[in-house]
């Protein structure tokens, strides 16, 4: 059973392409088949995976709006095990064009549905808004990952997320649930990123990570070069945090066999 992992925060800069991003690249390192949807008209996790939005004929666009098969929009990555849904312009008119569809929010769950392809997971890097692109990736999602930066406005918002969450399960969507939350761009040498994790653990307790992923200048300049940190900097601290966050996240989906088999 292919699992479906949307990874939302509607603030900007928390880290939620950068976690879309490596996250896949980890999950395929532990020998998972993983597919990486981008529904962020910017593009990000395109580009991150080496990929030239700007050569792709065909996006995920055309899977929400002209209702084409996924299977055919799916490319491949240098990153074994990973595919691609690429991103293009295209997708920022996709909110208008589908505003009048009497299934708009199914959308994506649709496409979802007629697809056959074996994954073990699919991500969904979702855009940093509440916009009928995310609530699409809600809707056809199994859980919801929300990356948090361990930074002043950390909490700010995120109670509206997780009551849009809640809706949605109420109302679109009886199986999605919260995955957990992931702390980011810690810095261990400020007391701010040590009180900010303190207060998010003590909020919500077992459904946050125990991997932190730290502030770190490999991490961002992977993008710039279309790689994900493992394949740029392989013994980066980042590096280290993204497969450590993979292994966790597969031990809480009961997926102990990837990394028996790639020990």
């Amino acid at each position: 059973m292919r699992k479906v992992v949307a990874v939302a925060n509607q603030k900007g800069g928390v880290g939620k392409t950068t976690t879309s991003v490596n996250m896949a690249a980890c999950l395929a390192g532990e020998d998972c088949r993983v597919l990486l949807i981008d529904l962020d008209p910017q593009g990000n996790a395109t580009s991150g995976l080496g990929i030239d939005r700007h050569e792709c004929d065909r996006s995920v666009y055309d899977a929400l709006v002209a209702e084409e098969s996924l299977e055919d929009l799916r490319i491949e990555t240098a990153t074994k095990g990973l595919e691609l849904v690429p991103s293009t312009a295209d997708l920022a008119g996709a909110q208008i064009e589908l505003v009048d569809h009497p299934q708009r929010e199914f959308q994506l769950r649709r496409a979802l549905d007629e697809f056959d392809a074996e994954y073990d997971f699919i991500i969904l890097d979702c855009p940093p808004s509440l916009g009928l692109l995310t609530l699409n990736a809600l809707a056809a999602a199994n859980t919801v990952l929300v990356p948090i930066q361990t930074e002043y406005y950390a909490l700010e918002g995120l109670g509206h997320l997780l009551n849009t969450v809640e809706l949605i399960h109420e109302h679109l969507n009886p199986a999605l649930s919260l995955e957990g939350i992931l702390l980011t761009m810690y810095d261990g040498r400020t007391n701010l990123s040590e009180q900010v994790a303190d207060e998010v653990n003590t909020h919500f307790g077992d459904l946050v990570f125990e991997t932190i992923i730290p502030r770190n200048v490999r991490l961002g300049e992977a993008p710039s070069f279309g790689m994900p940190i493992t394949e740029y900097a392989g013994s980066s601290r980042g590096a280290r945090s993204y497969r450590d966050f993979a292994r966790e996240f597969l031990e809480r989906n009961g997926h102990d066999r990837f990394h028996d088999a790639a020990s």
